[in-house]
């Protein structure tokens, strides 16, 4: 039997979130419903610095399909639009 030493590839996950304050905060993940619970203090110290002082915050877009480099660079992407511009993304789905 054959073993492959080949690294198995994780699905990355864009995604952004809604917060108390109606501000967005964009992020990447590998567990979507993980993460999501991290930002809104579901595990301690956990989450971004920036969310633990705006919860709760909601999932309002996520995007699949991704290696973490690509993930990584669709993130920048996104943090590079508009407030207005991030509202609509999140409208359109």
């Amino acid at each position: 039997m054959e073993h492959s030493t080949k690294p198995v590839l994780q699905q990355w996950w864009v995604y952004m979130l809604k917060c108390a304050d109606s501000t967005f905060y964009t992020g990447v993940t590998t567990d979507l419903d993980r993460r999501l619970a991290e930002h809104n203090g579901d595990r301690a110290g956990k989450g971004a610095r920036y969310t633990r002082a705006r919860r709760p915050v909601e999932l309002v877009w996520h995007e699949a399909g991704h290696d973490r480099s690509s993930a990584l660079k669709r993130e920048y992407q996104l943090k590079q639009l508009s407030r207005n511009e991030k509202r609509l993304l999140c409208i359109k789905g």
